[in-house]
């Protein structure tokens, strides 16, 4: 392969990566499977060892993935929270081994243990109180999600016992087991509800919801598996978990120390039989070393330990009769296929859906209804089928053809060229109205308290609104006869409603929910035309001068706002008090200081100018905020425990790295 054709093929694979670690670590919707993501990864990693002058230190392939959400305080792990080498390959196993046994010239004693799918924490306790409960977020700062960890009742919030550290810090995997997953999904099937996709997303998603009393009634567990601090009591791994379970931790029993590959294998394949009689899901075994000191010598790569790796079971597949194929009207209009199947027993979990995507799937597969399907779970996601078994159709069944029409509203469906979906045109659709009105009031738009998605379900059947305008429209009295209504949840409903109306512009424009203004972008544009007018009567052009915007994202703004509907929405907004406009009087001047200047702020900062602070503090000024260090970068803002990567980037570079201290000189803020 060239250079060129080389550097398309990383790029490629490098956007998609990072849309994927989106999916799975802050959407917890994940669309591929760990096998499909894993090769993914693995071709990146190669073409970038064979092209070395190709990698970059922003390349998935050289950091963590993030699953930071706002709503959380944030804080730097004592510890980074690495993720693990991983592999399927008996070889690979075999090539780890051979490689530790060199480094450290003998082979080591090993600690076996299952591979939790679950959510990473990292509980932190000072004198044997639980202190701080921090999810892994980017690998060096996550949020800290205490009061939902709080409501575990297996994670002990006070230890009382003899000789335990001043301070430690033990990890583990916040867990749902299958029973409560299945109970919460029929709990949604009933209530008409969109069903979780498996147990992982779930337990995930309950961790950073900003509502305790919701991840108290989601009964997770919580398994431990690594102790970390200066004075823990032993230089065994082993041992140091033995004694953290006599401590009143959920220490799992399935760990094994083996001496050989041998017995390595053997626990490998006993878990890869007997996975499914636990009461939780595994997707793989991970192997460490004992030692840790021997664990010291081994050390880390950029985002992983030399001296611990997955073993990763591959997906399963089983069989099933497709019954029937529904759709599905998101709030843009686009419809997406799912197979209803025959409910069979998959990775320890009834399937009754499969996802399809879209015409383009259907038709590669060749599906017929009464097809008997293979279907696939990563253990991750929700299942998908993955192909026919054409020795077991009916010779009188025909293909399946794509729907012509909309489901919900019977509107003639259109497929833009380039683009693999059918979409809806019809603004009227159900779906996309009550779409709407949920993406409209959720926590990143107008975050309005006492709304949710059954009360605008609810809402909307007994007529009481049917655009994002119609909210502010409610009286109390409309309220107080429907069910699930008392004096007080209608109080709080109308107060969280008259609240929104001090939302700013960013996130107003954010929630209109036009099509690939994300927040980031919707932020941008706000600041750069100051007022709704402006931007409806900007020009392809003038949007085009917008940071981040491009020839997609500007066509889809003008086309947006050409909708009459779309602007006698704005102006049923704007009599409803909305704000459309950035608050100069109450905002902040900020002298353009760093124009035209690309900053990376990296490493942990005291506040009150913290790492969150100082980025706002770039954007503010007029500087452009950068996550990866180029020629092009004018500085680097360097605090504790800067990215070791992005240092000696800048170093090779000659980029000026600065304090936090430089930095608020530069920008004539003294005296912190």
């Amino acid at each position: 392969m060239k250079k060129d054709e080389a550097k398309k093929r990383i790029d490629l694979l490098r956007n998609q990566l990072t849309i994927h670690n989106n999916n799975y670590y802050v959407l917890n919707k994940p669309t591929i499977s760990d096998f499909e993501y894993d090769i993914l990864m693995n071709d990146l990693v190669q073409l970038e060892k064979l092209f070395p002058e190709l990698i970059d230190i922003s390349s998935p392939s050289q950091k963590v993935g993030s699953d930071i959400v706002k709503g959380f305080e944030q804080f730097t792990h004592e510890y980074p929270m690495l993720s693990l080498g991983n592999t399927y390959s008996t070889e690979d196993l075999k090539a780890f081994f051979s490689r530790t046994e060199k480094l450290l010239g003998f082979f080591p004693e090993y600690a076996c243990e299952l591979k939790f799918d679950g959510a990473s924490i990292s509980l932190i306790y000072e004198n044997g109180i639980l202190k701080k409960a921090l999810t892994r977020g980017d690998g060096t700062i996550g949020d800290n999600v205490i009061s939902n960890i709080n409501t575990i009742k297996s994670i002990p919030k006070r230890i009382i016992a003899n000789n335990i550290p001043e301070h430690f810090v033990i990890r583990g995997e916040v867990m749902m087991t299958r029973d409560v997953f299945e109970r919460l999904n029929n709990e949604k099937e009933n209530a008409g509800e969109q069903a979780f996709a498996n147990p992982r997303n779930a337990a995930a998603g309950t961790l950073k919801t900003l509502d305790s009393s919701i991840v108290l009634n989601r009964q997770l567990e919580c398994y431990l598996y690594f102790l970390l601090g200066d004075n823990i009591p032993y230089n065994s791994h082993f041992e140091n978990l033995k004694i953290a379970k006599s401590w009143g931790f959920n220490v799992p029993e399935y760990i094994k120390l083996c001496n050989s590959e041998n017995e390595i294998f053997d626990f490998i394949n006993h878990w890869e039989n007997e996975r499914h009689n636990l009461k939780f899901d595994i997707d793989g075994i991970v192997i460490k070393v004992n030692s840790i000191a021997q664990q010291e010598e081994l050390g880390f790569t950029a985002k992983s330990p030399r001296w611990a790796i997955a073993y990763k079971f591959q997906a399963e597949q089983v069989k099933t009769k497709l019954l029937s194929i529904a759709f599905q009207v998101g709030r843009t209009g686009i419809i997406t296929p799912v197979a209803n199947l025959e409910p069979v027993l998959l990775a320890g979990t009834t399937v009754k859906r499969a996802t399809l995507h879209n015409a383009d799937q259907i038709e590669m597969l060749g599906i017929h209804i009464g097809d008997t399907v293979l279907i696939e779970k990563g253990g991750e996601i929700i299942p998908k089928i993955i192909s026919v078994d054409l020795n077991l159709r009916d010779k009188n069944s025909i293909a399946f053809k794509f729907i012509e029409n909309c489901p919900e509203c019977n509107s003639k469906l259109i497929r833009n060229e380039n683009e693999a979906g059918h979409f809806c045109l019809n603004e009227n659709c159900p779906p996309q109205i009550k779409g709407k009105i949920e993406h409209f009031i959720s926590r990143k738009a107008m975050n309005i308290d006492g709304l949710g998605e059954e009360t605008v379900d609810l809402l909307y059947q007994n007529g009481l609104i049917k655009s994002v305008a119609d909210i502010y429209k409610i009286q109390k009295e409309q309220i107080l006869n429907l069910d699930r209504f008392a004096e007080k949840s209608a109080e709080n409903m109308l107060a969280g409603i008259e609240k929104s109306k001090e939302i700013p512009f960013q996130k107003v424009l954010f929630a209109l929910g036009i099509r690939f203004v994300g927040e980031t972008v919707a932020r941008k544009l706000a600041i750069h035309f100051k007022n709704i007018d402006a931007l409806i009567n900007s020009t392809t052009e003038d949007l085009l001068k917008v940071d981040e915007v491009g020839d997609k994202i500007a066509s889809s703004v003008i086309t947006y706002f050409q909708n009459p509907d779309s602007i006698d929405l704005i102006n049923k907004l704007k009599a409803a008090g909305i704000q459309f406009s950035e608050n100069l009087e109450n905002q902040i001047q900020y002298p353009a200081l760093l124009s035209g200047k690309s900053i990376v702020v990296t490493g942990s900062f005291e506040k009150p100018f913290d790492r969150k602070k100082l980025e706002e503090l770039v954007f503010n000024y007029g500087g452009k905020l950068v996550k990866s260090v180029s020629k092009s970068t004018t500085f680097i803002v360097a605090g504790e425990k800067p990215g070791p990567d992005k240092i000696e980037k800048a170093e090779k570079l000659n980029v000026q790295i600065i304090s936090a201290t430089d930095f608020l000189k530069l920008i004539n803020l003294t005296g912190f």
